[in-house]
């Protein structure tokens, strides 16, 4: 039995590969992501997301309970799962309904979170970027001489 690693339930190893919950959640931010699914769309089913990813109703389940808690989809009393309207969270009077309007703040936190890390890797690149026409700009300064 060496080299098993037991966690315990709902729990993986750190570095582990990403569990089937967590996989669907980041498809479906992706789709949201470049716009495939648009604030105000329905989501897949759960039986349709069940049978694209091989997953239980559960794992799926699992999945949109994520979603939700980060603010990018929001429930519809028999209607189904939404995407959220992200651009108008914090703004009541704009939602569709009042559903939407008990978006979690934890949705618009990770939004910051999110905007702040994509900021400070922007950051990185442009600093790179200079670097790389100073030292351009340099050697074609020491080249006309």
């Amino acid at each position: 039995m060496a080299g098993v690693v037991t966690t315990r339930r709902g729990r993986r190893p750190a570095g582990g590969v990403p569990l089937t919950f967590e996989v669907i959640a980041e498809a479906l931010r992706e789709r949201i992501r470049s716009g495939g699914l648009r604030p105000g769309d329905a989501l897949p089913t759960q039986a349709v997301l069940m049978r694209e990813f091989g997953a239980s109703s559960l794992t799926v389940q699992k999945a949109m309970a994520l979603l939700k808690r980060e603010g990018w989809a929001v429930s519809r009393p028999g209607k189904g799962a939404f995407v959220a309207h992200h651009d108008h969270a914090d703004d009541a009077g704009d939602l569709d309904g009042p559903e939407e309007a008990t978006a979690p703040a934890t949705g618009t936190a990770a939004r910051v979170e999110a905007l702040e890390r994509a900021l400070a890797e922007a950051s990185r690149q442009i600093a790179e970027l200079r670097g790389r026409v100073e030292a351009l700009e340099s050697d074609n300064g020491e080249r006309g001489r």
